[in-house]
């Protein structure tokens, strides 16, 4: 069983005076604008890199939360942040890195069990597997 989920993208002009919005199948992003100063001079906006690690994080800790589930722990809370990290590559640019940052407190569980879970997640979320990236994880069990 395939599920598929989309996102679009519009753009008007050139790359630095043009204009984008995003939209999701949802409808939790609706025509949101992004543009070159959103991505590349930090002025407020979205850019596909956040959107990214909006993405990482929330699938990585839906896969903890089934690892954790899976080895008979309930996790109190799991909050993640992933850091996509943008280089210059030659001409272009290149998405090297997303950085995943782990708080989380599990009642119960040994500090080897919460790894052992947490590093299963990276590796076998979805979007870990989609990112062709070197993917890093610190994660604090409290």
């Amino acid at each position: 069983m395939a599920i598929v989920k989309k996102g679009s993208a519009q753009w008007s002009g050139g790359i630095k005076e043009g204009k984008g919005s995003i939209s999701t199948e949802s409808g939790a992003l609706q025509d949101h604008p992004y543009g070159f100063a959103t991505r590349f001079e930090g002025v407020k906006g979205s850019n596909p890199e956040e959107l990214i690690a909006a993405a990482h994080a929330s699938c990585f800790t839906m896969a903890l939360s089934l690892q954790l589930e899976k080895a008979g722990h309930k996790a109190e809370s799991l909050e993640t942040v992933a850091a996509v990290t943008l280089d210059k590559e030659g001409e272009g640019f290149a998405v090297k890195k997303s950085a995943l940052s782990l708080t989380a407190k599990v009642p119960g569980i040994s500090e080897e069990a919460f790894m052992e879970a947490a590093n299963g997640a990276k590796e076998n979320c979805p979007i870990s597997k989609l990112l062709n990236t070197e993917i890093t994880l610190e994660a604090t069990l409290v």
